[in-house]
């Protein structure tokens, strides 16, 4: 058995996923970098390892029910169990989104990935973070799924978005049932907003660096035991729902 903390980062091989896992990695844990491209993914793992981290790779399209199957699997036979999983793959789609005009197999994916995709993880992972002592689930929201700041005159979170935000919207609604259901478990589930990172999710125009859009996910995921679960976050605190 395993006697290091294991995590598993989804969509890790790049940006914010790969800053969270090279942070967890720089604490000792044993950190799976959950990605699609083979190549990526591989290349990522090899980065972490030459910086000292103790890195896997872990082949996961958050999509697929097979391939989530399976890197439950792999988790099982490295580790046993899981400590901490963050949910961090995500898709955008154009900037600006009129929902009027947006096409619906644009809003499809978005959903199935930043929504549907978090669900059928954690649902797969959730056996084997209820064998952890410390429990951690983060998944990876944005500022922009705030209906309070959505809804507030003056707050600029970059133009009409028919779905894209509102998928992180769906993501922090489901994330609060996730905590009614889970609590007493042990088990904090929350939501980190990285803020606006130069990442290729949008064309790099981003004024933060994935490093500093990392530090919130990785302050969630090494919660104390006491610490909060079911509230959304940014480096400044408690965003509002």
């Amino acid at each position: 058995m395993n006697e290091k903390t294991i995590a598993l980062v989804t969509g890790a091989n790049k940006g914010i996923g790969y800053e969270i896992a090279a942070g967890l990695g720089a604490r000792g844990w044993s950190v799976g970098v959950g990605a699609r491209d083979a190549q990526r993914r591989e290349e990522a793992v090899a980065k972490l390892r030459a910086a000292g981290a103790d890195a896997f790779g872990v082949p996961l399209d958050v999509t697929d029910d097979d391939s989530v199957i399976a890197a439950v699997q792999l988790i099982e036979e490295r580790a046993g169990r899981l400590d901490v999983l963050v949910n961090n793959a995500g898709v955008a789609g154009g900037w600006p989104e009129e929902p009027t005009t947006i096409d619906l197999d644009t809003v499809r994916r978005l959903v199935e990935t930043n929504v549907i995709g978090v669900i059928r993880v954690t649902n797969a992972m959730l056996p084997l973070l209820r064998r952890s002592a410390h429990p951690r689930i983060v998944n990876q929201s944005s500022h922009v799924g705030s209906l309070t700041l959505q809804t507030t005159p003056g707050v600029d979170l970059g133009g009409i978005s028919g779905a894209y935000a509102p998928t992180k919207t769906y993501l922090n609604a489901v994330t609060i049932q996730y905590a009614k259901e889970l609590s007493g478990t042990g088990i904090l589930i929350n939501n980190a907003c990285p803020g606006y990172v130069a990442t290729d999710l949008n064309g790099f125009s981003g004024t933060g660096t994935p490093e500093q859009g990392a530090a919130i996910a990785i302050r969630l995921a090494t919660l104390p035991d006491d610490g909060p679960t079911g509230q959304l976050f940014d480096d400044d605190g408690v965003v509002p729902w």
